[in-house]
């Protein structure tokens, strides 16, 4: 029985996943409501429970707004794992700064993008202006938003995806 459940906000605000034994948890303490059962029964000796998969927080909280941490896998996401310079997909991708950080680049959204090891030996430790290459899209930061935050969940759990759409 492995799992993720989508918790929502007391206004249905998407707000986190958890597993599916702290869900039956928060079910029992009556923390929160079963939403949605879309994947079958959790059998006892002497009961049996609907299987979460949408849980809704009884009290509204409150919470900082979003936002993505640069890391390498979220570098990857946003361009769509593939090269931002040959539009090559690969397994082994890399991270190269547009502007190098020994010239004074910085380890931002805007001055990261992914590349294949080939462009990035190509590129070397060069401005992009420098070279003669050139990016495909240009870099910013990605959406904080709750279909961006949870997608990677999507295709597993495709009904939470109307609880995602306006957020």
């Amino acid at each position: 029985m492995i799992g993720t459940v989508l918790v929502l906000n007391a206004n249905f605000e998407p707000i986190n996943v958890c597993n599916w034994k702290r869900a039956m948890g928060l079910i029992m303490m009556e923390k929160v409501t079963l939403i949605m059962n879309g994947r079958g029964e959790i059998r006892t000796p002497t009961r049996t429970f609907p299987f979460p998969s949408i849980i809704r927080l009884q009290k509204m909280i409150r919470r900082p707004r979003p936002h993505v941490k640069l890391s390498r896998r979220e570098i990857f996401r946003r361009d769509n794992y593939t090269c931002q310079y040959c539009g090559k997909s690969t397994s082994d991708l890399t991270v190269d700064h547009i502007t190098p950080r020994h010239l004074g680049g910085e380890q931002v959204w805007s001055n990261v993008v992914t590349a294949c090891p080939v462009c990035n030996h190509q590129k070397g430790g060069r401005r992009i202006q420098d070279t003669n290459m050139r990016l495909l899209r240009s870099p910013g930061t990605p959406p904080a938003s709750a279909r961006y935050l949870y997608s990677h969940h999507l295709s597993e759990y495709s009904e939470w995806e109307p609880f995602l759409e306006g957020w």
